[in-house]
């Protein structure tokens, strides 16, 4: 059923506690994500749903589990916290899957480990929900993201503010390892602990890299690499991840923790949504200089591995940084070429990039609408659609004019529109959505779930029987705040 071959249960016993998930009272599944089961290589029945609940709410186990709680550390708005740990999940092992890659199985929400700090270690119904709905949809975006394998109700009561629904989610990822973790250790001062874990993820998510001169210097790079790339690609659809603790960021470059994220709707590089943050840290336009900030914290813990002298380590990992920077400079600019139809590169893209972004904050345009509606304009179609977004019209002709002429190079209106509307999706997980799924889930209606993951399962295509996901909210239906699932 599960051919699980658990790699970090091998590592040395500081690394995790042994931890069972709690048993619950009444597990029902709310959905399974057969597709991915099917990829996972597991062999299980999506009819039998008791069973089914039975296991991805911690209750059966599945033989070959290994359930562990991985110790980490991370800093938190910028405040280091040295124990952190997972605190409501439990990774029950790992699998090889079909394409050869090596993926984590996890429950989230299934009770206390010896992290829990004080709380419950259970997950409420809304979180759950929010997890499934926007990990499912990044992945649909062509966006690297952990996934999810199921959501299960438990039947049981949680209480935060108020007595809710309790729920266990399924998670699955690459790795669960994070910059925190590599901060674990560092900041016990064990060196020993750091190189075997930098030595594990080499040989689990850069393999190239065995063998190589300074291999921990090119592990540095590699993360940067990934990381830039991830937070352009979240800038190109208008992602806010919305808590970009150090704990929150992987190592393997996938999107981690759908707390308190959202997606933009009117477009405002300052947007925040995460009730929590408020200084507007981990806001819109901040998201590349954090993974920067975050990406020097994990040098700071390769430091003692790096070959040469303290001072040339120090050189070395401060040329990351700023490799970082290129790197995502690039990558967003080539993200933000293709969603305006920019057949090459040019000296003027940016600006040009930069113009229409700046209109679109102080007419407050809708994000997805705007650069869909280009498509569409790109096509020789429905230029009112585009041009009633805006606020100035004399400076959009001008634009538009700019852009014609870059836009217009080497392809028909047909090719070109094709080529925007496949980078441009129509259908994002508004947020505004998001909590009237929630809302019915916690009366017990899961209908609005479903119908939102079948829109959300071809985000690039206007399909008409989902042209309500098309639309962004009414200003009495935005959604101004999200919330953290603890």
């Amino acid at each position: 059923m599960f051919a699980f071959d658990n790699s970090y249960a091998r590592l040395p016993a500081h690394f995790f506690e042994p931890t069972m998930p709690a048993d619950v009272a009444a597990p029902r599944l709310i959905r399974f994500n057969a597709a991915l089961a099917a990829e996972l290589g597991l062999t299980l029945d999506a009819e039998d749903e008791e069973r089914l609940a039975a296991l991805f709410s911690g209750n059966a186990l599945p033989d070959g589990a290994e359930p562990l709680a991985m110790a980490y550390s991370g800093h938190q708005f910028g405040q280091f916290n040295p124990q952190l740990g997972d605190g409501r999940a439990i990774l029950i092992g790992e699998v090889v899957d079909r394409e050869g890659r090596r993926r984590d199985i996890q429950l989230k929400g299934a009770g206390q480990t010896p992290f829990s700090r004080r709380g419950d270690g259970r997950a409420a119904l809304g979180p759950v929900l929010r997890e499934y709905i926007v990990s499912e949809a990044m992945f649909r975006l062509g966006i690297p993201t952990t996934r999810a394998l199921a959501a299960v109700s438990t039947g049981e009561a949680v209480m935060r503010e108020t007595p809710l629904p309790g729920a266990v989610f399924t998670r699955v990822a690459a790795s669960h390892i994070r910059i925190g973790t590599f901060q674990f250790f560092a900041a016990r001062g064990d060196n020993d602990g750091v190189k075997a874990l930098a030595d594990h993820v080499i040989a689990r998510h850069y393999p190239e890299l065995q063998g190589v001169s300074n291999p921990y210097l090119a592990l540095l790079n590699g993360v940067a690499a990934r990381q830039a790339a991830l937070i352009a690609r979240w800038m190109s659809v208008g992602f806010i991840h919305g808590v970009m603790n150090t704990d929150n960021m992987t190592v393997s470059g996938e999107t981690i923790d759908f707390g308190p994220c959202a997606f933009l709707d009117e477009y405002d590089p300052k947007k925040v949504f995460s009730s929590i943050d408020r200084r507007g840290r981990y806001a819109y336009g901040n998201q590349p200089g954090i993974g920067q900030w975050n990406l020097a914290r994990l040098a700071e813990t390769l430091l003692p591995l790096l070959d040469g002298s303290e001072e040339q380590a120090v050189t070395d990992a401060n040329a990351v940084l700023v490799t970082f920077g290129r790197i995502f400079q690039e990558q967003w600019l080539a993200g933000f070429r293709a969603k305006l139809g920019l057949p090459s590169e040019q000296d003027g893209d940016l600006e040009l990039i930069n113009d229409l972004l700046a209109q679109m904050a102080e007419s407050q345009a809708d994000f997805t609408v705007a650069f869909r509606a280009l498509g569409g304009l790109a096509g020789g179609r429905g230029e009112g659609e585009f041009t009633a977004l805006f606020t100035d019209r004399p400076r959009l002709d001008d634009w538009l004019a700019r852009w014609r002429e870059r836009a217009g190079e080497g392809r028909t209106p047909a090719e070109r529109q094709a080529a925007m509307q496949a980078v441009n999706p129509a259908v994002i997980p508004r947020n505004h959505r998001i909590e009237e799924v929630i809302e019915a889930g916690l009366s017990g209606d899961f209908e609005p779930f479903d119908r939102m993951m079948a829109a959300l399962d071809k985000p690039y295509e206007a399909l008409p029987e989902f042209a309500a996901y098309l639309v962004p909210p009414k200003p009495e239906e935005r959604v101004s705040l999200t919330f953290c699932g603890t």
